[in-house]
């Protein structure tokens, strides 16, 4: 198998980034033509077309964009080694990643965190996206820890291991008015109130539906929000009552102007740091995982 030069690679990044080989010659301070036999010989390394003509740009190839999805990983891995190592000999922090599922609460994430936070001792990037996307960053180790409201799956693609930080009980949130409606007769006045729910592809919306169907409410749901963040706030508009983790029910009170009708008996939001390690090693990930087990949520059962 031909070795990969890592020269025609990059001309063919900046090309596919830039959408046109004149384009890239501003970035590139060559001539279109050194460009393009760089292009045509990767090309013929690889047995295969990457653009395509369209109009007065380029367009990708099937293989094209794949390839150009493992060139945005395999230039973000140089810029990430020549960071770290030039942090090494100046002192600078370490890098620490780390991936949040979209489906987290923002409010609790921030706790979990915190050890990482409040420690000084890392520059710190977080990417919030799907578990699955995350999980592909993880295997490539542009990440160092995914934190997730499920644990990712045996049968993934990914060599990943779980780590259970724990599990909350969940809170009932409503405004000042809304509260005064349906706080007497707790939990039972949920039957037919309105509710701000999760999307049903979060945990928590699951873990509610099956406590909505054990208790026998079928409450009226106003609008289902997939970003937690986005659901509080149309909660604080008083649009209806929504739930959350009741780790943070001092933080959601506080930050939305609004009061808790109460806790859901048996009904749980359960999170997880997911690394490539079966061991955990990473000192930032020790601390936010032994943190989570011992000061915020309860064991899993």
């Amino acid at each position: 198998m031909p070795s990969l030069n890592y020269q025609h690679l990059y001309y063919f990044w900046v090309v596919a980034r830039e959408g046109s080989i004149a384009a890239a010659t501003h970035k590139l301070f060559v001539g279109q033509p050194t460009i393009s036999a760089q292009i045509h010989a990767l090309e013929q390394a690889l047995g295969e077309k990457l653009f395509v003509r369209r109009g007065r740009g380029l367009a990708l190839t099937e293989t094209g964009q794949v390839a150009a999805r493992f060139a945005d990983e395999i230039f973000a891995l140089g810029t990430e080694f020549m960071q770290t190592v030039k942090g090494q000999a100046t002192g600078s922090p370490d890098r620490f990643a780390v991936g949040i599922s979209d489906a987290l609460p923002k409010l609790t994430t921030i706790r979990m965190l915190q050890p990482a936070l409040s420690s000084g001792a890392y520059r710190l990037v977080f990417r919030i996206g799907k578990t699955e996307a995350l999980l592909t960053d993880l295997a490539v180790h542009s990440l160092d820890l995914v934190l997730a409201d499920a644990p990712a799956p045996a049968s993934g693609k990914v060599r990943a291991f779980n780590h259970p930080l724990g599990r909350s009980e969940v809170s009932v949130f409503a405004t000042q008015a809304l509260a005064a409606e349906y706080g007497p007769g707790f939990p039972r006045s949920l039957d037919g109130a309105p509710f701000l729910l999760q999307t049903e592809n979060t945990a928590l919306r699951r873990s509610l539906d099956v406590w909505f169907a054990a208790e026998g409410i079928v409450p009226r749901i106003v609008a289902e929000v997939e970003d937690s963040a986005l659901l509080q706030v149309l909660g604080q508009q008083g649009l209806g009552l929504f739930a959350a983790p009741s780790v943070v029910e001092a933080e959601v009170s506080h930050a939305y102007g609004v009061r808790v009708l109460g806790r859901l008996p048996h009904a749980y939001e359960h999170f997880y740091a997911i690394s490539v390690e079966r061991r955990l090693r990473h000192p930032a990930v020790i601390a936010i995982s032994e943190t989570a087990r011992t000061e915020l949520f309860s064991p899993e059962e």
